[in-house]
């Protein structure tokens, strides 16, 4: 019982010695990791040398990390945040159909249209919430469409039923009003490059062949594998199939983003625009559209 506890806070100290890593801590308590971790393996009581040397060269730094912000009087969070190129809006997939630019030249687009929406319900700040961002409805209901926790709100803002909400998490919201309408043609122009994500179309569950390219065997006469799978792995060592292992499986239906998409043409009075390519999903998908994250234009190099 006692080498299992010991594993097991090596393990989560270890975890607390990476985090405070990426902190920015001195080399004094990534070389008390790995004694403190033989000194647990050993046996070694708490109150040995090598246990006090961890815990005052990371426990305690983390802890003070985490105490309580005089503030917002939240704890302190230790986490990776990703941040978007900018707010953006979300529209409905129509279908694909093709253009011809003045040229002559022929372009793939797909076509995304418009409801009634987009408009900001919330926005977070950092001494309210923790962090900064902004919140946008989408696509307008009746109201029995919504349940009373929803209902209440949107009309805690003064704003129609709507049936999505997104959130675009952001640097800075300076600039954004409660009820501000958000519109494609304001926020993007014709030759920008966006990130569409929405769900993609489910196919049921499939093989390897479809679900990730594999190749299959010989199809002539004798063959006893001609789509099947194959070998999972090896016999007696390990005696078991490694975690992650492509088989067959459920296949789509999943959260999948497409980066760096041109908008082709945006047309105000139908409220349509012309993405160059496929965009996930079946006509009358939902589509969040965001400016594309470019490293070194509005994503920092470093």
């Amino acid at each position: 019982m006692a080498a299992a506890m010991a594993v097991h806070s090596a393990s989560a100290i270890s975890s607390l010695a990476i985090t405070k890593a990426h902190m920015g801590t001195s080399s004094p308590s990534q070389i008390a990791i790995p004694s403190f971790q033989r000194g647990l393996k050993a046996g070694l009581p708490l109150e040995s040398h090598r246990i006090s040397d961890f815990w005052s060269a990371v426990i305690l730094p983390v802890r003070d990390y985490r105490a309580p912000s005089s503030s917002t009087g939240r704890r302190g969070v230790i986490s990776m945040v990703s941040y978007e190129a900018g707010v953006g809006v979300m529209g409905t997939k129509l279908g694909m159909m093709s253009y011809f630019e003045p040229g002559g030249k022929y372009v793939p687009v797909t076509v995304v249209g418009f409801h009634e929406g987009n408009i900001v319900t919330q926005i977070k700040t950092e001494a309210t919430d923790g962090y900064e961002a902004v919140q946008v409805a989408y696509r307008r209901v009746r109201d029995k469409k919504l349940t009373k926790p929803e209902m209440g709100h949107l009309n805690k803002v003064g704003t129609i039923p709507m049936r999505h909400l997104q959130e675009f998490r952001l640097t800075s919201v300076d600039g954004f009003e409660l009820n501000q309408r958000l519109k494609f043609e304001e926020l993007f122009k014709e030759g920008d490059l966006v990130d569409v994500s929405g769900n993609s179309i489910g196919k049921g569950f499939q093989g390897g062949i479809k679900r990730y390219n594999f190749r299959r065997g010989p199809m002539s006469h004798g063959s006893k594998s001609h789509r099947q799978l194959g070998s999972i792995g090896a016999g007696t060592t390990p005696g078991r199939v490694y975690p992650g292992k492509k088989m067959p499986g459920r296949m789509g239906g999943t959260k999948a983003k497409i980066r760096k998409l041109q908008v082709v043409k945006i047309d105000s009075e139908l409220r349509t625009v012309l993405i160059k390519g496929a965009l996930p999903g079946k006509p009358g998908n939902l589509l969040r559209i965001t400016p594309a994250k470019i490293v070194g234009k509005n994503i920092p190099k470093s």
